[in-house]
């Protein structure tokens, strides 16, 4: 989980760094390299790409690329650390899709953990002046997104192979990507080919350690607190590579939020056994 949440955030600084390139531009680049990777494996290992359910698997395409979308922008207007663990309250707009679509229940505790998290983007909003409004928005639209991405994700359940998912996210991201970018193509400089490419080489082998490590852990509630390690070290990449400076009230409130779904994740797993 520690190479995994690293590899994410180094892709969330190369992200960063590359503000001036467009956000179509970067998740072009960001699933294609990626695709690379997916492909490889769905060949060595003869598993079937198109899989089974293919409107669901497209749909969680679309949800997903819209969601990445939407993040790489708002990191234009944010520090990276704030849009990372803002992007992270994704499993309470996940809940209420849930409570519609699944129909599931949330106890009353998870929602005062939702409601803990949620005064933290409030302090971040209420009390860090530098906080962009615009930035703000798109990083909770990105969430919003991501959370409908979980609820599909359990809709498709364990009837499709995983790396099948990721292929077909990684095909509509190149598409979606592709064709947005035409308008808005910034031709990368030297070294920048190197990073964009890196951007799929991180979020790959993030997501396959991630994987491996929910495997190997004794149980989830050991390993899935360790996942938002990935706002620390974005934070501190934040700071000594790009001189980012958060306040008092941007760390409580980032602190606030992790805290918040810290607990009830590991609230989720308690009431399981």
């Amino acid at each position: 989980m520690l190479i995994s949440t690293l590899s994410f955030a180094c892709m969330n600084s190369i992200v960063k760094h590359l503000a001036h390139i467009s956000a179509y531009q970067i998740v072009f680049f960001r699933a294609i390299s990626t695709l690379i990777f997916t492909m490889v494996f769905l060949l060595k290992h003869q598993v079937p790409i198109l899989g089974n359910n293919k409107k669901l698997l497209i749909i969680r395409g679309l949800v997903g690329v819209t969601s990445m979308t939407f993040f790489f922008m708002s990191t234009k207007y944010l520090p990276i650390g704030t849009a990372v663990s803002l992007r992270y309250l994704a499993p309470i707009f996940a809940a209420i899709f849930a409570i519609f679509l699944l129909k599931e229940h949330v106890k009353p505790i998870q929602w005062f953990f939702f409601c803990m998290a949620f005064s933290g983007v409030v302090i971040l909003k209420g009390f860090d002046m530098q906080l962009n409004s615009y930035g703000l928005l798109l990083i909770l639209i990105s969430a919003v997104f991501s959370g409908l991405v979980y609820v599909i994700l359990s809709k498709i359940g364990k009837s499709e192979h995983p790396v099948v998912v990721v292929n077909y996210f990684m095909v509509i991201s190149v598409i979606t990507g592709g064709l947005l970018s035409i308008g808005n193509w910034v031709n990368p400089i030297g070294f920048e080919w190197v990073m964009l490419l890196g951007l799929g080489v991180f979020g790959y082998f993030g997501q396959v350690y991630m994987t491996k490590a929910f495997q190997t852990a004794s149980s989830t509630s050991q390993i899935a607190p360790l996942k938002y390690l990935e706002t620390i070290f974005t934070v501190l990449f934040g700071v000594f590579i790009f001189a980012e400076v958060y306040t008092f009230w941007s760390l409580l409130g980032i602190g606030l939020i992790i805290i918040g779904l810290i607990l009830n994740a590991r609230f989720k797993e308690k009431s399981k056994v």
